[in-house]
Parts: structure tokens; sequence; C-alpha cells
């Protein structure tokens, strides 16, 4: 017998009103519960989504990105501006600061919370870009065509890049590892990406620690001294699970709650979803945290079949995807390359398209494409079967990709 018909009457209450939190609230409906939902957010905005930030927001070109949600309709109940600071699950209650909020089913959907650069809290011109607030304060910056300093050569950091050459600012992008994308990607595929920034007219410094940030200027480690009328730190994300301390609820050394397969955490009635929460990959046999959109998106869509389900419970075990665009590119991934044992180029990288392919034991485990869309479609089909794939007729660019089944 599932939850729903045990207790028609019983709450769902979910923590985070960003993608994984409203497409939970969204799912529940769509899939038949009947019972309250409640939405919090810590935020004061109507629910948005965030990628268009970087982008669109940030550039004037859209005052918001709010979802387009009927809330009411649906029957959520939407609480914004509510900072959820603990949980006791013992009473299946919700500490915040405009008191308890009881729950018969939680949803933990908090998202993640960018690092900050230490020593840089509170510095006039230093900023983040994780929310709207952010978005809005760094528009008028931007407007102004500052040199701009950006901290991090990761994903966020080439988009405030590109974004910031869009509007005319001298940009300076400072890394501290020896590459750019270091946490993402192996150095030889990283390597053409590099080349981006200087056709785009930014500044790329690697293996350049910042040593400290004042006002108007980048300190590095090695003494040298950089202008800057606006710094953009963007330097990575941790899950923001701090108010989960002492819950019971279990906590990966990273800070993302540990779920299982079916997205239920360690404390009963308790589900984790988005880029708060790391789950078990049967397909890629190790525990993935992955904070990225496309994960927001599909995830929900388990934890509430899973609410509903009763004993019939899905299995969480997706083809990771995310596309970022850059430098007039559109850049896309899908899979995992974490143990991989072949890696298989398509295309020059020096030309406008190329994709690299990952192999794991005769099978594609993950695919990177730059410009060449059909490539990451067909190649996201081919790592969901799973099947052994001719690794000649994957570096022959002039094939379809699908072509190399074996």
């Amino acid at each position: 017998m599932s939850e729903q018909t045990e207790q028609t009457q019983s709450g769902v209450v979910i923590v985070g009103a960003g993608m994984a939190g409203v497409q939970t609230a969204v799912a529940l409906r769509e899939q038949g519960w009947r019972g309250p939902i409640t939405l919090l957010g810590a935020e004061p905005h109507q629910p948005y989504d965030r990628p268009p930030l970087s982008k669109a927001v940030l550039l004037g070109k859209a005052e918001d990105s709010a979802f387009d949600v009927d809330f009411e309709g649906l029957g959520v109940v939407l609480r914004l501006g509510v900072e959820v600071t603990g949980l006791r699950a013992a009473e299946r209650e919700l500490d915040t600061e405009a008191g308890p909020v009881p729950y018969d089913v939680l949803v933990l959907a908090t998202g993640a919370e960018p690092l900050t650069l230490p020593g840089a809290e509170g510095v006039p011109g230093v900023h983040l870009l994780r929310t709207l607030d952010d978005a809005a304060r760094l528009r008028p910056v931007l407007a102004r065509t500052p040199s701009t300093v950006v901290v991090g050569a990761g994903w966020i950091g080439a988009e405030f890049a590109t974004a910031a050459r869009e509007v005319g600012c001298a940009v300076t992008v400072v890394e501290a590892a020896d590459r750019v994308l270091a946490g993402a990607l192996p150095a030889e595929v990283a390597a053409p990406m590099a080349h981006w920034y200087e056709e785009a007219g930014a500044a790329l410094l690697t293996g350049a620690k910042v040593a400290s940030v004042r006002s108007g200027r980048v300190l590095l480690a090695d003494g040298r001294e950089l202008p800057a009328g606006a710094v953009v730190v963007g330097i990575g994300a941790r899950p923001a699970t701090r108010w989960l301390a002492d819950s019971g609820v279990e906590l990966g050394p990273e800070g993302a709650v540990t779920a299982d397969e079916y997205l239920r955490t360690t404390v009963p009635g308790v589900y984790a979803v988005g880029d708060c929460a790391s789950f078990p990959s049967a397909r890629y046999g190790a525990r993935l945290l992955v904070h990225h959109w496309d994960n927001a998106l599909q995830g929900p869509r388990v934890v509430a079949a899973n609410i509903l389900a009763g004993s019939a419970m899905q299995v969480y075990d997706p083809v990771p995807y995310f596309w970022s665009e850059q430098f007039g590119r559109f850049v896309q991934y899908a899979g995992h390359h974490a143990g991989a044992d072949e890696l298989v180029w398509r295309g020059n990288p020096a030309d406008a398209g190329w994709s690299v392919c990952w192999l794991r034991d005769g099978a594609l485990a993950a695919v990177l494409a730059v410009g060449r869309p059909r490539d990451l479609a067909q190649g996201r089909k081919l790592i969901e079967a799973g099947t052994p794939v001719d690794p000649a007729k994957i570096a022959d660019s002039a094939l379809p990709l699908k072509s190399a089944l074996v």
C-alpha cells in the first residue's frame, strides 16, 4: 500500500524552491498526490531558474527567470523568505525563523551554495553569481564596463567571462590550477578550451593563486597585482546542507546528503534530490554528486514516484548531462568519464565542432561535444544502452556516432 492511500491528508514539505524543489512539487501533482504540499524557499523571490542568471538576466536581456508554474492552481503552498535552520526527525518537524513546520514526508532540495574566496568577504566590488540578487547587483556593474577579474576558470567562470566580454569589459581570469576546468576534464581535453579565452579577448592566468583581494585590485601570490573594478568569484560550490548537522541525515565528506538508489536519506520519510544530494550509480559503480540542471529536473520525478509508490520503488540511475554556453560555443557533456580506459577524439579541436568519447570495457561511458549536438544526442543513447562500440568508427567524425554500434 502506498503512502498516498495510507495517509491521504498527509503533507509533503519540500525545502528549497529552486529547480529540484519546484519540479518535485509539480511531479507530485502530475503523478496523483492529493495531499498538502508546502514549498519553502529561503529567498523572497518567486521561484526561478538559475542558468539564465549568467546570461540573459546578467546582460539585461531578461528581468528574471521565474518558473512558469501556477502554484495556486496546483494547490501548492508557497512560503518564501523562510530559512530552515534545523530538522528534528523524531518529531517530524523543521525549525525555521518563522517557527516550526511539521511534515509527514520531507524532500530536501536545498541545492548548493557558492564557495567564497578566503579574505574576500565584505570587500567592496567582490561578487558571487548564484542568486537573482547576485545578478541584479552585477548587472549595473558590468554596464560600466570596468576591468574585471574572474577568479576560477571552471564552467561558471567561463560563462561569466563570456558575458563580461560581450558588454566590453576587460577581463582577466585567474585560475589556481595549471589549466582550465581542472576539476572537470582531463588536461588533454581541456587544453583546446584554454585558447577560447584569448580568442575572446580575455586574459587567462593559470597556476595563479590569489593572495588577497582589496578594493580595486587583486594581489597574486607571486607578487603580481591586477586592477579590478569588479571581482567575480567562481571557484565552485558545496551542497547547502550545513543546517542538517546533528539531524540524523547522513552527509558525505563533501557535505552532500548520501541518498540511496531511491533518493531516500538515512532518516525515514526524508528524501533528497538535486545539487544537495549524492546517489549510488550502478551504471558507473560509483556514488555521484551532480551539480547540474538536468539532475535537478530528472530526480524529482523519481522522488515523486517513490513517495507515491509504496513497495514498487523506482531506482535513480541517470546518464548525467549538462551544457555550457561560452565564448560563442555550445558545449555539452553526457555520462561520467572517471574509470574510463580509452579516450577517442572525433574531429579536430582547432575546428568549430569536435567531440571526445570515453570508453570503458568497450562501451561508451561519456561524451563531450563542442558544437556537435548530434554527437551528444546519439552518444547519450549509446551510453544508456551500454552496448559495445567500435572505436575506429567513433574516431571517424564523418560517420554518425550511432553507427559505431558493434
